[in-house]
C-alpha cells in the first residue's frame, strides 16, 4: 500500500489571552480547504489531532483542553474600514467536529499582532513606537473588534509587565474593543433573546431556575450558582470530575439553547457545542485560586465560573467576559445583582484563576437594552512559526 507523503502548511502557534492556537493565512491553506466544508474542517482536525478517543492530542498541536483545541485563519478583509478578516474554529476533542458557531475573545487578542507582522496592516499605519489599531472583522458572527496593539522599534512588542490571571508569565498589554458585541440572533433579535431580563428556565431532570440568558460577545446562560448547590469559588476539579455535575449543567445549556431560539431541538445541541456557554453567578466571596494565590471578597464584585464544550474553563472566556460585562451593566439581571445591584460600567470578578476586570458601555433603546462596545486587556504572543505536517491522505 502507497501512502503519501505529509504536506507542510505555513503557520504560527500563538497564545492569546488564557487560550492558544494554530494560525494560519488563507492562502497558505491547501486549495481544498481554502473554502468551508469538510476538506477544511478535516485538515483543522487532523492539526490539532482530533478526535482523540485518549483526549490527550499526543498526534497533533492541540492541548486536549477548549482552551488550547483552536485554529484560527486570517484572510485580508471582506468589510469596507478593516484590516483582515479572522475565522475561528472550535475543536473538539474527542469527536469528529469544528464548531464555527461563536468567537474566541481570548485569541482575539492574538489576531491584531498576528495582522500586523504578516503585512495585513500598511506600513504606513505602524509607528517606530506607540499603538496601531487593527480593525478585525470577526467573521463567524459578523462583529468588529479593534485590537490595539503596542510597537517598538516598528514591530510587535510582545513582551511586559501586564499580568494576567491565567497565564503564567507577564507580557505587553494589548486592550481589546468589542464593537456592538451583541449576536442578536435567536428568537427575539435582541440581546436578552427571550425580551426578560431574568427568566424561568424549565431544565429537564434539574428543575426550574432563574436564569439570564444575553447574546452580547457569545451566547451566554447565567444561573445562580447557590441554585445548583455552589458558592461560586468553586475550580475544575470540582465540576469537572463531577459527571452528574456535567450532565446537569449541559441540560441547562441545551433548555437554554432552545428557549433561546438557537437550536430547534434537543439534538441539535451536539452539533453546536461552542455556544451558548453556561455561567454561574455568585455574590464576592474569599478563595484560593488555582495558582494558590487568595483572592479576597473585597477586591472582587463577584465570582464567575463557567464552562466551555462541556468542562469547567481554567479562567474566563473572553467572549463570556464581554457578555458578563454587559449584563453586568444592565440592571436587574442575575450577574448585575450578585455584583450588588445598581449602574456600574465595569466589573471586576473571580475566576478559577484570579480576577478580570472588564467594561461595558449600555443604554436603554426604544424599550431594548443595547450595547455599544465591551473593553478588556488581554497579551498575547507568539510561541512557535513555521509550518505544521499533516498526512497527505487528510482530506
Amino acid at each position: 500500500m502507497a501512502f503519501l507523503p505529509q504536506l507542510r502548511i505555513p503557520a504560527t502557534y500563538m497564545r492569546g489571552g488564557t487560550s492558544k492556537g494554530v494560525f494560519f493565512r488563507l492562502q497558505d491553506l491547501p486549495e481544498a480547504a481554502q473554502v468551508p466544508g469538510p476538506a477544511r474542517d478535516a485538515l483543522l482536525m487532523r492539526v490539532i489531532g482530533s478526535p482523540d478517543p485518549y483526549g490527550k492530542h499526543t498526534d497533533g498541536m492541540g492541548g486536549a483542553t477548549s482552551s488550547t483545541s483552536k485554529c484560527v485563519i486570517i484572510a485580508p478583509a471582506s468589510v469596507p474600514d478593516h484590516d483582515v478578516d479572522y475565522l475561528y474554529g472550535q475543536v473538539s476533542i474527542d469527536s469528529a467536529f469544528v464548531d464555527w458557531s461563536g468567537n474566541c475573545g481570548n485569541l482575539s487578542t492574538a489576531v491584531g499582532p498576528f495582522a500586523i507582522a504578516n503585512g495585513f496592516v500598511p506600513a504606513a499605519r505602524i509607528p517606530r513606537d506607540g499603538t496601531v489599531a487593527v480593525r478585525v472583522w470577526q467573521a463567524n458572527i459578523g462583529k468588529t473588534i479593534i485590537v490595539h496593539v503596542p510597537v517598538r522599534d516598528g514591530q510587535v512588542q510582545e513582551t511586559g509587565d501586564f499580568e494576567l490571571d491565567g497565564v503564567t508569565f507577564p507580557a505587553a498589554e494589548i486592550v481589546l474593543e468589542f464593537i456592538d458585541p451583541s449576536d442578536d440572533e435567536g428568537e427575539g433579535g435582541s440581546m436578552f433573546p427571550t425580551g426578560n431580563l431574568v427568566d424561568e428556565l424549565d431544565v429537564p431532570g434539574v428543575g426550574a431556575l432563574r436564569a439570564t440568558m444575553i447574546t452580547a460577545g457569545i451566547p451566554t446562560v447565567f444561573v445562580e450558582a447557590a441554585a445548583l448547590g455552589y458558592d461560586g469559588t468553586e475550580l475544575q476539579p470540582a465540576i469537572n470530575e463531577d459527571k452528574a455535575a456535567l450532565a446537569r449543567l449541559e441540560a441547562i445549556r441545551v433548555a437554554a439553547a432552545l428557549r433561546m431560539g438557537l437550536i430547534r431541538a434537543p439534538e441539535e445541541a451536539a452539533t453546536r457545542q461552542h455556544t451558548p456557554k453556561v455561567a454561574f453567578v455568585a455574590p464576592a466571596r474569599d478563595y484560593v485560586a488555582s495558582s494558590g494565590k487568595h483572592i479576597a471578597a473585597a477586591d472582587i464584585d463577584l465570582n464567575v465560573r463557567a464552562l466551555s464544550m462541556g468542562k469547567l474553563h481554567h479562567a474566563m472566556m473572553g467572549t463570556a467576559s464581554v457578555a458578563i460585562a454587559t449584563a453586568a451593566a444592565v440592571p436587574g439581571t442575575l450577574v448585575n445583582l450578585a455584583a450588588g445591584g445598581g449602574q456600574r460600567e465595569a466589573v471586576r470578578f473571580g475566576h478559577p484563576s484570579g480576577t478580570l476586570r472588564v467594561g461595558a458601555a449600555v443604554a436603554r433603546v426604544d424599550g431594548q437594552w443595547t450595547v455599544t462596545k465591551a473593553v478588556m486587556s488581554r497579551s498575547a504572543r507568539v510561541l512557535m512559526e513555521g509550518a505544521v505536517r499533516v498526512p497527505g491522505d487528510t482530506f
